[in-house]
């Protein structure tokens, strides 16, 4: 899919997947250092986040995560990313989680964040889910992005996870039936 930024969104290839290791990391790492609250403290090394997308991009090989690209034809550079984890329960068969939904702080405010969430829910369809479910800090920005896009928020845990700088935040739960 391309939108009118010239940003291509593309499901990674499981084979390709470890090739993205370092500007997948370049993005998780410039997410935390800008605050965002996506699991991980600040400061945070080239070494655990390379680890980190290693793991995903295992995953991606058996099949438990699709991880999903945004790429500007402007820069010739991936700006964004978006995964969707199957590896569920066997009585949830229809569900998939939506996971680190990061768009790196250069490209933000051109609805790259938009594409990859809509382009997700496609990939989640194509996979045979009916139930996205997701969480996010309450009050900031990807929560207001996931509600205007016709999520349903369910509630708000306070004190639920850290900013990465040791604050604490509340996390809203959301979900979206797809069909």
């Amino acid at each position: 899919m391309t939108d009118d930024n010239a940003v291509t969104i593309r499901v990674l290839a499981p084979e390709e997947s470890h090739k993205h290791i370092s500007v997948l990391s370049d993005i998780l790492i410039d997410c935390v250092e800008g605050g965002a609250s996506v699991g991980f403290m600040a400061p945070l090394s080239r070494d655990r986040a390379d680890a980190f997308w290693t793991a995903v991009a295992d995953g991606v090989a058996a099949g438990q995560r699709t991880v999903l690209i945004a790429e500007d034809a402007e820069t010739d550079s991936v700006v964004g990313t978006v995964q969707l984890v199957f590896g569920q329960p066997e009585n949830q068969p229809h569900r998939a989680d939506v996971a680190k939904m990061l768009v790196h702080r250069r490209a933000r405010r051109r609805g790259i964040a938009a594409s990859l969430m809509r382009s997700a829910e496609r990939a989640a369809l194509a996979a045979g889910k009916t139930l996205l479910v997701l969480d996010a800090v309450t009050g900031g920005d990807a929560e207001r992005l996931y509600l205007s896009l016709g999520w349903t928020k369910v509630g708000v845990i306070p004190g639920y996870a850290l900013f990465p700088d040791g604050r604490p935040c509340a996390t809203t739960y959301c979900y979206k039936r797809l069909a």
